[in-house]
C-alpha cells in the first residue's frame, strides 16, 4: 500500500495512507495546491498534478459541492409541516438566559405556541437554509400556522437579536450525506450540536468542518461523541487533539460572544 507525505505549513507530515489524504482534503487541511510526495517522486508535487489521486480530489470536490448546495433560501411554501427542520432559541422572548432546542416541525411549533411554551419573540433558525436567527413573528406562514395576525416586534428587541448563530457544517466520511447543526456550549474541551436525524452513537469518532458566517472562526476538528441528547436531537462531543489554530478560533469566538 502506498504511503504519502504532505506539507502542512512549514512541516512535512506522514506517512499517511490514501484514505487519510481524502479526509485531510475534506477537512480543509489540504487542497488541490498542497504539496505531497511518495516514494518514486523526484520532488514534491501539487495534489492536482498527481493523476493517480484524481479520484481522491474528485471525491473531496463532491463534499464541497454539497456544502454549497446546503446554502439555499428556505421555501416556506413547500416546507412540510411534519418535517423536523427548525431550531428555536428561547430567552429573549421571556427575559432569561438564552437556550437552544430542536429540531422541531411546524406542527410541533404550532402546538407549543398554543400551549404558550413559545411566543412571537421566540427565535427560529434552519441550518443551511436561513442566514440568521429570526423571530417567530416574522415567518411568512405565521398567520396560516397560528390563525392570528403576527404581532409587531419593536426595534429594541430586534437590536438584541443581532448576533448570528454559530453553525457547524459536518460531513461524516462513512456516509454520503451532509449534516448541519447549531453549536452550543462550545469550548476548547468540546461542544454540543443540535442536528436532525444524526446517525452516530456514543463512542463514535467524528471529523468536522466548522464554518460560521464569520470566517474568523472557521476551523477543522475531530472528537468523540460522549452523549446523545434526549430525543435524538443531537450530541455532545469531546474534542481530540485540537490544533492551536482551532483552539485560537474557539477562544476568540467564546471571548467575543
Amino acid at each position: 500500500m502506498t504511503s504519502w507525505y504532505y506539507v502542512q505549513g512549514k512541516d512535512r507530515v506522514g506517512p499517511v495512507e490514501e484514505v487519510e489524504l481524502g479526509n485531510l482534503l475534506q477537512n480543509g487541511i489540504l487542497n488541490s495546491e498542497s504539496y505531497i510526495w511518495t516514494k518514486g517522486f523526484d520532488n514534491w508535487k501539487k495534489f492536482n498534478e498527481v493523476s493517480e489521486l484524481d479520484h481522491v480530489l474528485n471525491a473531496a470536490g463532491s463534499v464541497d459541492d454539497a456544502l454549497e448546495e446546503a446554502d439555499e433560501s428556505l421555501d416556506w411554501q413547500t416546507v412540510s409541516k411534519s418535517e423536523k427542520l427548525f431550531m428555536i432559541k428561547i430567552g429573549i422572548d421571556r427575559g432569561s438566559e438564552e437556550v437552544e432546542y430542536g429540531p422541531y416541525s411546524l406542527n410541533e411549533l404550532s402546538k407549543a405556541y398554543s400551549e404558550k411554551r413559545i411566543n412571537e419573540k421566540t427565535l427560529l433558525f434552519v441550518p443551511g437554509q436561513m442566514q440568521e436567527w429570526g423571530f417567530l413573528a416574522d415567518i411568512p406562514v405565521f398567520e396560516e400556522l397560528f390563525d392570528t395576525l403576527p404581532p409587531v416586534i419593536d426595534e429594541i428587541d430586534r437590536r438584541k437579536n443581532s448576533r448570528k448563530p454559530f453553525v457547524a457544517r459536518m460531513f461524516f466520511h462513512d456516509e454520503e450525506k451532509l449534516f448541519e447543526g447549531v453549536c452550543r456550549d462550545i469550548s476548547i474541551g468540546g461542544l454540543q450540536i443540535l442536528v436532525s436525524e444524526f446517525p452516530g452513537s456514543v463512542g463514535d469518532d467524528v471529523s468536522m468542518n466548522v464554518h460560521p458566517d464569520n470566517s474568523d472562526y472557521c476551523f477543522t476538528a475531530k472528537g468523540q461523541i460522549v452523549r446523545i441528547l434526549d430525543g435524538g436531537q443531537g450530541f455532545s462531543l469531546r474534542f481530540m487533539n485540537l490544533t492551536e489554530e482551532a483552539k485560537s478560533s474557539i477562544d476568540n469566538y467564546v471571548n467575543r460572544n
